[in-house]
């Protein structure tokens, strides 16, 4: 039975990529001939409509709606590792679609005293002073009017936005510090695009169905051997019991938060044309059915 439903979502899922693929092609048409007069000054503008389109795209899609309608895990894993990557293009546009969970990772504003512990094993194992999770809580801490940071990185740094951390530039200015202050550059050895997050929610919690390796090793403070087995059970998980935790691994994660369905999309866009590149994300939200949180870089 269990077989029959993966396959039912399978071809769904299939099915959505080539609908999402001819939706957006006849769209860029549109665009492209509207547009053939100008070149890089409305390329901000040409990227701008078809993000508009494939939000238009996602909002009446069947086979998205399906996913919540279901409240299926296994339907939104299926969803997203067969549509998770088209490439395509169309009158000399190039672009790249990429969907993800947008709750596989972890938003470093969520540290505090019930993972902080957590957070200096999974670094320590990489032989990381465990003074950089002070760090961190400092770039998330806000303006204090003492002073009374855990290091001295806004004396080198007095401008460095402190209210969250914004994105991996940001996360490098902190990393470059450390590597200066410890003379150490042992976080090279850490995978952050795949550890964090960047958000000013503080309400994010964690999909275990889509928990990344480093998630998995950082959260439990178990070796990546563990944290492999686990994340390759990803979209299986409905409740604490189906993971098979140790006892020790279960008070680990309890300083987390954590659930087992959260139907938010994470989409990259990559738009190439000739010379000019252009690179959007955003949030969707399968619920909501409502697009978030976008990002353009040109």
């Amino acid at each position: 039975m269990r077989r029959s439903k993966n396959a039912i979502a399978l071809l769904i899922t299939v099915m959505f990529v080539i609908v999402i693929t001819v939706a957006i092609g006849i769209g860029l048409k549109q665009v492209n001939s509207a547009t053939t007069l100008v070149k890089n000054e409305n390329f901000m503008y040409q990227t701008t409509l078809i993000v508009e389109d494939i939000l238009a795209i996602l909002q009446n899609s069947p086979e998205i709606k399906q996913v919540v309608e279901n409240n299926s895990s296994s339907d939104l894993y299926l969803l997203i590792a067969e549509a998770g990557f088209i490439p395509f293009e169309i009158d000399g546009l190039e672009i790249v679609m990429k969907m993800s969970s947008a709750r596989g990772k972890f938003n470093p504003l969520e540290i505090d005293d019930n993972n902080t512990q957590a957070l200096q094993i999974y670094f320590n194992n990489y032989n990381v002073n465990s003074q950089y999770v002070n760090i961190l809580r400092d770039n998330i801490s806000g303006i204090k009017e003492d002073n009374s940071y855990n290091s001295v990185i806004f004396d080198e740094n007095p401008y460095l936005f402190r209210d969250y951390i914004t994105s991996s530039a940001h996360l490098k200015k902190i990393n470059d510090f450390y590597s200066r202050e410890y003379n150490d550059n042992a976080l090279s050895k850490i995978n952050f695009d795949a550890l964090f997050y960047y958000s000013k929610d503080s309400n994010i919690s964690i999909d275990l169905n889509f928990a990344t390796t480093e998630v998995w090793e950082m959260m439990l403070g178990c070796q990546k051997e563990r944290a492999e087995l686990l994340s390759s059970g990803a979209g299986s998980y409905t409740k604490l019991e189906d993971i098979g935790l140790e006892d020790d691994e279960k008070e680990y994660l309890k300083g987390f938060k954590v659930s087992y369905f959260k139907p938010i999309l994470f989409v990259e866009l990559e738009i190439s044309r000739d010379d000019v590149h252009s690179k959007v994300t955003f949030e969707y939200d399968i619920e909501k059915n409502k697009g978030s949180n976008f990002v353009y870089e040109i």
